[in-house]
This record gives structure tokens, sequence and C-alpha cells, in this order.
């Protein structure tokens, strides 16, 4: 019989303990041996709480799609949305210790300009930052990953994740490379979401 795999034995053990794994999907074994999934939001900075109340966290990552292996800590592959290019910074620090150099780390921003690529390095880890054109992260990573929306349809959410996560795993594109503060200065406004959106 297999043995489950258990978030504690994962990278995203840490996260979870701090209370950051939020509003999941997923959050559960996949169908790969000995990895763990989780699609939904990831707490970057907390509000300040008063006596028991739940408050939404005041800086998050959206969207998250990401796998980590039982027994290994570190995570091979995470996607996220962000609201600003401004707010990488503070992801990569939530995160801190748990990428490598080797992993595949897409993160798609609200604020960049919808014809840029960029891949920006921080605490060694390479973060390939695209725009997000009105889609969803799942849609985006499946057109720069190739892969068939019709083919994926019939699978759980857990094997959506591993399709998405395998051809994540094998991407070996190169974007411009530039340095985080550069980022900054090229940056635009954030762009209100619901903007020219039928009420």
């Amino acid at each position: 019989m297999t043995t489950m795999t258990k978030i504690d034995d994962t990278a995203f053990a840490r996260l979870e303990k701090e209370g950051r794994l939020l509003n999941a999907v997923l959050k559960a074994p996949t169908e790969r041996p000995g990895r763990f999934g989780f699609r939904g939001e990831l707490a970057i900075k907390f509000a300040q709480q008063f006596a028991d109340e739940k408050r939404p966290p005041e800086l998050s990552a959206d969207q998250v799609i990401a796998v980590a292996q039982a027994g290994e800590g570190t995570f091979p592959f995470f996607a996220a949305y962000l609201h600003s290019f401004e707010s990488l910074t503070a992801l990569a620090d939530v995160l801190k210790g748990l990428l490598t150099p080797e992993g595949k780390y897409f993160v798609f921003c609200n604020n960049i300009d919808l014809l840029s690529k960029y891949d920006v390095v921080i605490d060694g880890a390479t973060f390939h930052v695209l725009p997000i054109d009105e889609a969803t992260v799942y849609n985006e990573l499946l057109e720069l990953l190739y892969l068939d929306k019709g083919s994926l349809k019939r699978m759980s959410t857990a094997g959506k994740i591993d399709a998405i996560a395998d051809a994540a795993l094998r991407f070996n594109a190169a974007f411009e490379a530039i340095a985080y503060t550069e980022g900054l200065q090229r940056m635009g406004p954030v762009r209100n979401r619901n903007e020219n959106r039928p009420v």
C-alpha cells in the first residue's frame, strides 16, 4: 500500500505552519508518487488582527499553482499572480530558503507591459515575470507551456496540476534578464482588474 504524502514532509510545511496557504482549491497529494500540490492563495503580509477576528491578508499572491516532493525542502515549480511587480521581493522573502537556482518559478503581474517578459534573479532563484492579459494564471500557463486545454478537461484538479508542473519542469526558455530595481522603473500603474467589466 502506498503511503499518503503529507504536507509536513514537503516544502509547504513552513508555509502551512505560518498559516499562509489560503482558499485552497487543492491542498493534497497529487497523482504522482511523493508529490504534494497546492492551488490557492499565499498570504505574503498578514493584516493586523484584533481579538479573534479573521482578516484577509494585506498582501497575497493569488492563483498560486505549486508542487513539492516529499523529503525535499524546496519547490521545483511555483506559479502565482501578483497585483504589482513591486511585490516580487516580498514574495521572494516569504519563500526564502524554499527556492533553488534550478526551480521553475513563474510570476504573472498586472502592471508590466503586455509585450514584456523578464527574468529576475532574487536570492539565486530565477523568477520568470510575465504579463497577464485579462486571463488566469492557469490559462496563461497552458498557453506558455503549449498544453491543450481540451486534453486537460477530463483530468482531476490534481491531475491538471501534475500536467502543468511536468510541462513547467521541462521549460527552458530565457527572457530578458533585468534587475528587480530596473523592473520597478519599467512597471506601469496597477490596472483596476474590474475596469471595463460588465457589472
